[in-house]
């Protein structure tokens, strides 16, 4: 993924020069097909180089980025784009591209910690990714019968703490 492969959140893209890079690169290449997998940021950037793709054409072609041969057989520009958000929280589908593999990753560490916590009498603390979605926190804890779940969607309540503890002390 973008993580990996240092794609993901392109300060570079943000910017109509690195717009203005990117589509260089792609005429050059005759490339005009393309399919974009990722979440709200990643869509976004889709959908910007998609509406500036004619102004970023005229504009290569005025300065000499690209010939006019390369801007009429880059004239058109296919986007299609697949939420890959380990989020869940895209309306309409039931699972985006990406949860699952989360979901299992973290059934993995969670039975891995469980088993340290009962040795050693602790109790553990796990926190999972989501930014303001707690899907995969909510579907953690109810797969492996957690005692607590914070999640956005449902901040807690001023005295949690005082609860928890008295959970902990059970």
């Amino acid at each position: 993924g973008g993580t990996v492969i240092g794609s993901a959140r392109c300060q570079d893209f943000r910017s109509r020069e690195g717009r203005l890079r990117a589509a260089r690169n792609l005429v050059k290449r005759g490339i005009t097909n393309l399919c974009v997998i990722g979440g709200d940021g990643s869509l976004t950037g889709a959908d910007t180089f998609r509406a500036e793709w004619g102004g970023l054409l005229a504009e290569l072609l005025k300065t000499g980025g690209i010939t006019a041969e390369e801007a009429q057989r880059s004239s058109y520009l296919n986007i299609v784009g697949m939420v890959g958000s380990i989020d869940n929280d895209f309306c309409g589908t039931d699972m985006t591209i990406g949860t699952d593999s989360a979901l299992h990753r973290i059934m993995e560490i969670v039975d891995a910690i469980t088993t340290t916590a009962q040795s050693h009498q602790r109790t553990f603390v796990l926190e999972v990714m989501g930014r303001h979605c707690g899907y995969l926190a909510l579907i953690t804890a109810l797969a492996c019968g957690a005692d607590w779940v914070f999640i956005p969607e449902s901040p807690p309540e001023d005295d949690w703490e005082e609860h928890l503890c008295r959970r902990l002390t059970e």
